[in-house]
């Protein structure tokens, strides 16, 4: 899988000079949770990135709860870490690959091509019995990391609202099922979906059992294929990036509505579907 590398791979490779890895486990509303677990123990020579701190910007009235940093302040943090043109950064989480998602995304969105996720986290180092460190790690700072924006990977609410009717666009809503039908909404002040979504709950691959590969992915995502393109949401910008992920797999190419359907929602002339009134 061209996105990933596995626990015994990165075991193999875990003295290489050009090799930068990065914990992003991170507990939405527990804001002390990632550097906790980390404390506790980590893959050695990983570097703690904090969700709120690096990889999310100013919360405004529109652009969602998870918007962008300031893509400088981003590229210049990311070098400070030690990433740069020549490095192959492996990000982990947990191994639910949302948190990991949302590095992964940010780094090919400012132009870094060598990034990779750890299939299965932390979770299936452990479970591998591997060593874990405690200690602190040193940030050795990169070299020149050039950037180059790729405009073509991001969507905005004006893009949503096009979509909507376009025969030949598809909007992929990654909320669990019962959030999509607006059954329940635990975080957003709304409930409900954005009109002509489908839904792909981010959770059905990273859950089931089994593994992951070519076939069963182009399965999954087999009614996608037939649009022109595809825009991919979630709440706030961080689950729908497992779809994203899966989806590059297999050549599909989506495209991530950053703010999702928090955003949406801050918009009060944007129409919502609740399926549980229907």
């Amino acid at each position: 899988m061209k996105n990933f590398v596995t626990a015994n791979w990165l075991k193999g490779n875990l003295k290489s000079e050009n090799l930068v890895i990065f914990d992003v486990r991170y507990e939405l509303g527990n804001e002390d949770y990632g550097m906790a677990e980390y404390d506790k123990g980590h893959i050695e020579g990983a570097i703690f990135v904090p969700m709120e701190d690096i990889l999310t910007g100013e919360v405004k009235t529109h652009g969602g709860r998870h918007p962008l940093p300031d893509l400088n302040d981003f590229a210049s943090n990311m070098e400070r870490f030690g990433v740069d043109d020549g490095k192959i950064v492996v990000v982990y989480d947990d191994g639910e690959l949302a948190m990991a998602g949302r590095l992964w995304w940010m780094l090919k969105y400012i132009g870094k091509t060598e990034v990779f996720i750890l299939k299965g986290g932390i979770k299936e180092w452990k479970e591998k019995g591997y060593g874990m460190s405690i200690d602190r790690v040193e940030h050795v700072r990169g070299n020149d990391l050039t950037t180059s924006i790729n405009d073509e990977m991001i969507a905005d609410v004006e893009d949503i609202r096009n979509a909507i009717t376009r025969d030949d666009q598809v909007i992929v809503d990654s909320r669990t099922p019962d959030r999509y039908r607006g059954e329940i909404e635990p975080i957003d002040r709304i409930p409900g979906h954005i009109p002509s979504a489908v839904n792909y709950p981010w959770t059905e691959l990273v859950e089931e059992p089994g593994d992951i590969d070519h076939e069963r992915l182009t399965a999954h995502y087999s009614g996608l294929g037939k649009y022109d393109k595809i825009f991919v949401h979630c709440g706030s910008g961080i689950t729908g990036t497992v779809n994203i992920m899966y989806m590059n797999e297999i050549g599909l190419e989506p495209v991530l509505y950053l703010g999702g359907y928090s955003d949406w929602i801050s918009y009060d002339e944007n129409e919502i579907v609740r399926e549980a009134e229907d």
